[in-house]
């Protein structure tokens, strides 16, 4: 017997329906409680789906409501269906498909997907048949319908229908798909051409057999007079650009001719779907070759100055914020080189995620062509560069310092001649009266910081940022937003240049405290955090630190525990710390308590959801990793000052917790922790050192960069307060170190830290470690050649000499690349100049005359001036004896 309703029963129902629909919040809640009571019986389900399919006089937003709270149900309480409820359900989505009402079919669509979400594709076997049978329907509803379920299934479930668990029916559906490829209505067409697509990036077999006739297909549709069809071609052809090149380049002329009209398609979705392929594109080995000659249209194209006439009201680049703590060393002529390889993962924001347009689109397809073609581009662009920024129209001028830009960072080199000219203008820009040319001025400018701070401070540097600090002061939030941000990235470039400004940076920083709301204010702890690390203990006078301190403990204050406004802050006091240095001391106590209770309450809350997450809700573990980034900073920045702290608090027992943490993060923070408390007050960690290092061994896995760098770090800094009592735990830690550094395609970063480590070991240890000295001397040198000279060159090189001094059979092999490694070496410290003159003039002495000069032969010309000059071994006169016994 088919399953019928109660009259009173489906009354009932109908009226909660209508009630759900009120504006009234008691309505709403009394709704909800009324649906909790009815979800205990199971046949309510079937008066919702028989509303959704049967109740076809009742209005289209009560039914669609009805299938909506089903597939709610579905997602939360399909496994308890009984089967007759469940099989009902399927037979009247499957019989209703194609609903004469667009929004009823949609619906049937979803609660389908919903279904086959709840791993019921494998139990329901008549579904795809069935559906792909009703696409011959001769009624055009049960056609589309039956295509909306079948684009939803393919979205959700692609990798299952490639599959043996299901007999592979994506052997049938793909050439079906093709077939409505030619079928005379528009919507079929473009749900064909988007179930296709589903399957393009993981490359299914099924497409691939069919590949030809899917791109003949294409090109058959380029010019359909349907949007969404124009739309999905274009994706499908964006996507094969990188799966399937191969089968493009044959037809690449035409494809790019093709993008080219579709770019300034007048539907804005198909402009932007054709402005990806620039982007994919331009990360083929081929891109070069293929665009050469479309060079002059390209340009045209990425010129924004159509675009309906007015540009975003969002700002065009999202706002920068400071990464997580990593360990990094000082390079030759630069600072440390944060962030190059090291953060895994930088999540967009999701402002500017939603507001991804053809504007910024076609501003990152300029940035990623400039980056192709480098100075081609220019002769291109600059005619239309002059006419866009010098327009009498603020639109077109804006668009024009788009561009600019846009191709800052491809075609600087080619730039430079014009920038004397071109940034007097831009930064007159930054007091235009339009606000959207203020803003993208900024950003502009921003992408030339490099070059003003590389010119005399008073011609660009000093103009720049005193008209960028009256920026942010701006009484637009959008070009406060965008000044903050393009005065952080200036505060990178310019570092102490800026030290003489200061009190004039900070006045304007702190009045925009007074001035900002809720958003700005996260992008004005960056730029104050930025300035800290820029600056450094230049910013640790009395005068600053009244200017600065007063303001952020005031919010620091102001925040509770739980608001995630804290995490900016956080980050911000955690550079002010380390800058500050003593200066920070008035301030430390309350903050490092507050920082030590975050960590244990975000621990407490971790432990209470594992054991019952039915009952607690997951923590937010950014608190915990900002506090103990915090935490380090205070340790690096106030150094002994911290014992005190330290003694009182349970900060080693949590930090125990934390290096175990699942989250990679949350790792990676404490170990940075645990090497700055290493530094700072050694005889705290000391205790805890037998527990510690063997999970610091453990996370010597280059899977996870941040992480396996900052224990490695964290391991060198233990090794040097050890000293010889770090001979159990040598064992634990070489051979991954030694994996490490001989890894093919390892970060700089993390081969320098594995490098110092590695030397630092062999300086407290070097019985136990020079017996490897060969597995690893080579790539040892060539990672530590580049580093500047400083405290943790000297340990390691220190670390090297006396392995070579135990084992200096380990070196002969690779000896001309220690040679080269010591002349990397500007002014070592006298010992230690000693230490390379004795090993290089064993060698020597050890090989011989004739040998050493044909050894030395090889060495380049600079190389052999450096070692002659510096440790006189390039003469031909008999050295010093004092070899350490090599054997060669």
């Amino acid at each position: 017997m088919e399953w019928q309703p109660d009259e009173q029963g489906l009354q009932q129902v109908l009226q909660l329906l209508k009630d759900s629909q009120s504006p009234n919040t008691a309505t709403q809640r009394a709704v909800q409680q009324k649906l909790e009571q009815l979800n205990q019986f199971p046949d309510f389900n079937n008066y919702l789906i028989f509303v959704l399919t049967r109740l076809k006089t009742e209005d289209e937003p009560t039914r669609s409501l009805s299938g909506l709270i089903l597939k709610n149900n579905v997602k939360a309480h399909y496994q308890n269906f009984p089967p007759a409820v469940a099989e009902f359900i399927k037979q009247e989505c499957l019989n209703n498909i194609g609903d004469p009402s667009p929004l009823i079919r949609a619906t049937i669509g979803i609660l389908i997907t919903t279904i086959t979400s709840k791993g019921e594709l494998q139990t329901w076997p008549e579904l795809l048949p069935q559906l792909c049978n009703l696409l011959n329907s001769e009624d055009y509803n049960t056609c589309e319908g039956s295509f909306g379920a079948l684009q939803k299934i393919c979205e959700d479930s692609s990798e299952l229908l490639e599959s043996d668990a299901l007999n592979r029916p994506l052997n049938i559906m793909i050439p079906k798909f093709l077939q409505f490829f030619k079928h005379c209505s528009p919507k079929i067409r473009s749900h064909a051409i988007a179930c296709v697509n589903q399957f393009i990036i993981g490359r299914a077999q099924a497409l691939m057999d069919n590949i030809d006739t899917f791109i003949e297909s294409l090109f058959a549709l380029a010019t359909d007079e349907d949007s969404e069809v124009r739309k999905n071609v274009c994706r499908a052809l964006v996507m094969l650009l990188e799966v399937r090149i191969d089968r493009l380049i044959p037809h690449m002329h035409s494809i790019i001719q093709y993008m080219l009209q579709r770019t300034q398609d007048p539907d804005e979705n198909v402009s932007l779907e054709a402005c990806e392929f620039w982007l994919t594109l331009a990360e083929q080995p081929i891109c070069k070759e293929v665009l050469s000659g479309h060079l002059v249209h390209i340009t045209w194209t990425g010129d924004v100055e159509e675009d309906e006439a007015v540009p975003d009201s969002e700002q065009d680049i999202k706002p920068r914020f400071h990464k997580s703590r990593t360990v990094t060393l000082q390079h030759e002529g630069g600072e440390g080189e944060e962030g190059e390889d090291i953060d895994e993962d930088d999540d967009d924001d999701d402002d500017t995620l939603s507001d991804w347009n053809l504007r910024k689109c076609s501003a990152a397809a300029l940035d990623v062509l400039a980056n192709v073609f480098r100075d081609e581009l220019l002769p291109h662009l600059l005619p239309l560069l002059k006419g866009l920024l010098f327009s009498p129209d603020w639109v077109i001028k804006e668009s024009g310092i788009l561009v600019l830009g846009a191709i800052a960072e491809g075609c600087m080199q080619g730039m430079v001649p014009y920038l004397p000219e071109l940034l007097p203008h831009l930064i007159a820009c930054l007091c235009d009266k339009k606000a959207l040319v203020r803003s993208i001025a900024c950003w502009t400018l921003s992408r030339y910081a490099h070059w003003v701070v590389s010119q005399p401070p008073d011609s660009h540097l000093k103009p720049l940022m005193t008209e960028l600090l009256k920026r942010i002061l701006d009484g637009n939030k959008r070009v406060q937003e965008a000044a903050c941000s393009a005065f952080a990235t200036l505060e990178e470039e310019a570092c102490t240049e800026l030290v003489p400004y200061l009190s004039f940076i900070l006045d304007t920083l702190v009045f925009a405290f007074g001035k900002y709301q809720h958003k700005n204010l996260l992008i004005l702890y960056d730029a104050i955090g930025t300035l800290a690390d820029s600056v450094g203990h230049h910013l640790n006078q009395p005068e600053y630190i009244q200017k600065l301190m007063p303001p952020l403990i005031a919010k620091w204050n102001e925040l509770k525990d739980e608001d995630k406004d804290l995490f900016p802050l956080l980050e911000c006091l955690s550079s002010v710390a380390t800058a500050l240095q003593s200066g920070f001391l008035p301030y430390c106590e309350p903050v490092y308590q507050r920082c030590v209770t975050l960590v244990q309450k975000t621990l407490a809350q971790a432990m209470m959801y594992n054991q019952h997450p039915d009952q607690y809700e997951a923590p937010d573990k950014d608190f915990m990793i900002v506090a103990l980034d915090l935490l380090s900073g205070l340790a690096e920045g106030l150094g002994g000052s911290v014992d005190q702290l330290v003694a009182r608090s349970n900060i080693m027992t949590l930090l125990f917790q934390c290096m175990q943490d699942p989250m990679p993060e949350v790792r990676q923070s404490s170990f940075a922790l645990l090497g700055d408390l290493t530094k700072a007050c050694f005889p705290h960690v000391k205790p805890c050192i037998a527990e510690f290092m063997p999970i610091l061994g453990l996370n010597l896995n280059p899977e996870f960069i941040s992480v396996c760098n900052n224990a490695t770090w964290a391991i060198g800094e233990i090794a040097m307060q050890m000293g010889s009592d770090m001979q159990p735990y040598v064992g634990l830690v070489l051979n991954n170190l030694v994996e490490i550094i001989n890894r093919p395609n390892t970060p700089k970063t993390l081969l320098e830290n594995t490098a110092i480590t590695i030397g630092r070991l062999g300086y407290v240890c070097p019985q136990e470690v020079s017996p490897m000295l060969q597995q690893f001397i080579r790539p040892w040198c060539t990672s530590l050649r580049n580093i500047r000279d400083n405290e943790e060159k000297d340990s390691a090189f220190r670390g090297i000499c006396m392995m070579i001094g135990v084992n200096p059979a380990g070196v002969v092999q690779d000896f001309i690349f220690f040679c080269d490694a010591v002349a990397s070496w500007v002014s070592p410290k006298d010992d230690l100049r000693d230490m390379f003159y004795k090993i290089l003039h064993g060698f020597k002495d050890q090989v011989g005359e004739e040998n050493w000069q044909q050894f030395s032969e090889q060495f380049p010309p600079l190389l052999k001036e450096r070692l002659s000059a510096c440790y006189g071994v390039g003469e031909l006169w008999r050295s010093l004896k004092t070899s350490p016994g090599a054997t060669a």
